[in-house]
C-alpha cells in the first residue's frame, strides 16, 4: 500500500445528474464537484452506484468522465466507476477514464448469469491489465449478488494495478482488517455510511461515503474526528446523523440522495427510471432529518476549512 494511490481517507459519491433520456447535466454535475473539491475531501468516486453508472451508455459514462476530469483536475483525485457485464465493456470503459486523465478506477463484477471466483479473477485481471491507473475492487453484494472470498481477494491483491478494496457493511469489521492487513498490502475502505463511525475508529484507511457526495462537511467532521482517534466526538457525530442513517436504510441510500439534492440550489433531478422519485412523506421525512446540516452547514466544517 503506497500513499499514492488515492484510496484514503473520505472519498465522495455524487449522483450524476442526467434528463429523462439519460443525458448527463455537465454543468449540475460540476457543481456538485465544485461543493466536493471546496469542502476538502480527500477523493470522488465518480460513476459509483450512487452515481447510477449501470443505468448510463458508455457515451454519456465518458462525457461524465470528461467533464468531472476538467472540473477537478489538480484539485482532488478523481475515481471512475468502470463496472460493465461484459469484460470488453469494462476494460473500454477503463481506457476511456485513462484517456481523460482519471486518478483511478473502482470496479464491481457486474453481472446477469451469477459469476464464480475464477471467473471474475479473470475479469479483474483483464480489466487491470488495460491500463497503469490505480484499480479498487468493488466489493458490493448487495447490487452484484456477487461475494468475493477472502482468498478471492488475496489472489487479486497480487495483480499489479490492483491496490484499494472497498468493502461492505459488515459487523466483524476488525477482524476483517486484520485478515486483509495481514495477507494484502491493499487500502481498505468500507461502505454504507451507517457503519463509517466504526469503520474509521477500527482503522480503516478510507470510507466511501453517499452522504457526503452531497452534504460532505459532516461527513469529514466524523471521518477527521475518527482518524484523530476521537471516539466520543466521533460517536457524538454519529448520533446526530442517525435520522439519515434510518432514512438510508429505509428508503436505500440513492432514492435518500435525489430527495435531498431538491433541498439544496439545485434544479429538480429525478432518478433513472424505472426508479421513481420518493412521495411527499419520505420526502418530508428526509428533509426533517438533513435540516440540521442545511440550514449549518458550515458550523459541521472541519477545523482547517475555518481557519
Amino acid at each position: 500500500m503506497t500513499a499514492s494511490t488515492p484510496f484514503h481517507g473520505l472519498s465522495a459519491f455524487p449522483i450524476t445528474p442526467t434528463n429523462n433520456e439519460g443525458r448527463v447535466d455537465t454543468e449540475a454535475l460540476g457543481r456538485l464537484l465544485d461543493r466536493l473539491c471546496n469542502a476538502g475531501v480527500d477523493s470522488i468516486g465518480l460513476l459509483g452506484s450512487t452515481g447510477t453508472y449501470a443505468y448510463l451508455s458508455r457515451d454519456e459514462r465518458r462525457r461524465a468522465v470528461e467533464a468531472g476530469v476538467e472540473c477537478v483536475a489538480g484539485r482532488v483525485p478523481l475515481i471512475v466507476g468502470v463496472g460493465a457485464l461484459r469484460t470488453d465493456h469494462a476494460r473500454e470503459l477503463a481506457r476511456d477514464a485513462f484517456a481523460a486523465r482519471a486518478d483511478a478506477l473502482l470496479m464491481a463484477p457486474v453481472s446477469y448469469t451469477p459469476l464464480m471466483q475464477d471467473e471474475v479473477f479473470e475479469h479483474f485481471r483483464s480489466v487491470a491489465d488495460a491500463t497503469d491507473l490505480p484499480l479498487c475492487i468493488y466489493n458490493n453484494p448487495g447490487t452484484t449478488h456477487f461475494t468475493f472470498t477472502p482468498d478471492l481477494l488475496v489472489r487479486l491483491a497480487d495483480l499489479e494495478t490492483v491496490r484499494g478494496v472497498k468493502m461492505p457493511a459488515t459487523s466483524g469489521i476488525a477482524e476483517e482488517l486484520a485478515f486483509l492487513r495481514a495477507r494484502t498490502d491493499l487500502a481498505i475502505g468500507y461502505s454504507g455510511d451507517w457503519i463509517m463511525a466504526d469503520a474509521m475508529l477500527a482503522g480503516a484507511d478510507a470510507f466511501y461515503s453517499v452522504l457526503g457526495g452531497l452534504l460532505p462537511a459532516p461527513v469529514l467532521r466524523l471521518v477527521r474526528s475518527a482518524q484523530a482517534g476521537n471516539v466520543t466526538e466521533t460517536q457524538f457525530l454519529d448520533q446526530r446523523l442517525t435520522p439519515l442513517w434510518d432514512a438510508f436504510k429505509a428508503y436505500g441510500s440513492l432514492r435518500v440522495m435525489y430527495a435531498l439534492l431538491e433541498r439544496l440550489d439545485f434544479e429538480p433531478v429525478a432518478p433513472p427510471l424505472p426508479i421513481l422519485p420518493l412521495g411527499p412523506e419520505a420526502r418530508a421525512r428526509i428533509a426533517l432529518a438533513a435540516e440540521p446540516f442545511l440550514e449549518a452547514e458550515m458550523d459541521w466544517l472541519p477545523a482547517r476549512d475555518q481557519e
